[in-house]
């Protein structure tokens, strides 16, 4: 995190650990306006890698499952970035950068580094400069029922983007639409102090939870370290939401999706899922799943997790699941006896796949 954005929320009371900002002081109750109002998130705990030079373009659709060519017209894309056996290193959302054509990698803070240098090790003599991005841009998440008319009031002038993934330019920075009622805006530090003074005068601070949560709601998924190498990007529903391109060329573990694709149905999926509980429960991304018609073997893993905002309590998750399971039901966490999930559908529908 920039250390003068880190001092600065500081002294704005927020509780921050490993550059996420846990919460502003009431975790409960920020959680709750995410449905009821609007609220304003750091996004720090997310990374940021930053490709630039003459061949940057050429050079990630070779490395990834998405189709780089889509993010030219002020659109983001998300993606997977796989092993040569398509299991996936990490998941992201990727766009080119509206002042100076560079592209810009968003994941996971604790992915940053690794995928960057494995990406490094594959430019070989290609234009490419690879940069870790993550402090020189300053990203806040505005969310919730008056999202797009606190934003519009505040950009004074701008345009708001409101197709899913569209990206606008603003004075000094940008602005991506993630759906109806959820923007990220990019930032300059010399500029982000006062946006978010003018910001939180109208909306309540929230902590990185409730991120984690919308995209959860939306069905989109993130890799952890916990989880690397665990799925092939069909399983995340990576197809569904954009993130894979069937008709493009070769890039790391691209026989394997496209096999997994063309001969049939993909036998784990991803669902969303809710677990009630009382007492907090610690539910997080790798804890196996269990089922009685997989005889004491693990059915799924849990993909991404955040505490379900007041009154639900308990839990919501994003769950890669055997589908044949899903069927048995039910599913329970972490033991055969854990708690047990509630199927929620999610805001997308998942492609068929039948034998061509």
């Amino acid at each position: 995190m920039n250390p003068d954005w880190f001092t600065f929320l500081t002294s704005r009371n927020a509780h921050i650990e490993q550059n996420r900002v846990l919460h502003f002081g009431q975790p409960d109750v920020e959680l709750a306006q995410v449905e009821s109002a609007s609220v304003l998130i750091d996004l720090s705990h997310l990374g940021l890698i930053r490709f630039s030079g003459e061949e940057t373009q050429k050079f990630l659709q070779g490395q990834l499952s998405c189709d780089v060519h889509t993010t030219d017209s002020g659109k983001a894309t998300y993606g997977g970035y796989c092993t040569p056996k398509g299991r996936l290193l990490s998941s992201f959302l990727l766009w080119q950068n509206i002042s100076d054509y560079s592209y810009l990698m968003q994941l996971p803070a604790e992915l940053t580094e690794t995928i960057a240098k494995r990406l490094k090790m594959f430019v070989l003599r290609a234009k490419v400069i690879i940069q870790d991005h993550t402090e020189d841009c300053i990203r806040i998440g505005v969310a919730g029922k008056n999202a797009h008319t606190l934003l519009q009031n505040t950009l004074a002038g701008t345009v708001l983007p409101t197709q899913p993934l569209a990206i606008t330019a603003i004075p000094d920075g940008q602005v991506i639409c993630h759906s109806e009622n959820r923007f990220e805006i990019l930032i300059s530090p010399a500029h982000a102090l006062s946006l978010w003074e003018r910001l939180s005068s109208q909306a309540r601070c929230a902590g990185a939870a409730a991120w984690d949560w919308l995209e959860i709601q939306e069905g989109v998924p993130a890799i952890f370290k916990a989880t690397q190498e665990q799925f092939i990007p069909q399983m995340i529903n990576l197809d569904a939401i954009g993130g894979v391109n069937f008709k493009k060329g070769c890039y790391p573990g691209q026989e394997i999706v496209a096999r997994t694709q063309y001969l049939g149905k993909v036998k784990r999926r991803m669902y969303r899922a809710h677990l009630d509980s009382d007492s907090p429960l610690e539910i997080t991304a790798g804890d196996n799943l269990f089922s009685a018609d997989t005889g004491g073997q693990a059915c799924g893993m849990i993909v991404n997790a955040a505490p379900a905002p007041a009154p639900a309590k308990g839990v919501d998750v994003l769950a890669v699941i055997q589908v044949s399971s899903i069927e048995a039901n039910p599913i329970h966490c972490k033991t055969p006896d854990g708690p047990q999930l509630t199927i929620q559908s999610l805001p997308y529908s998942i492609p068929d796949q039948h034998s061509h």
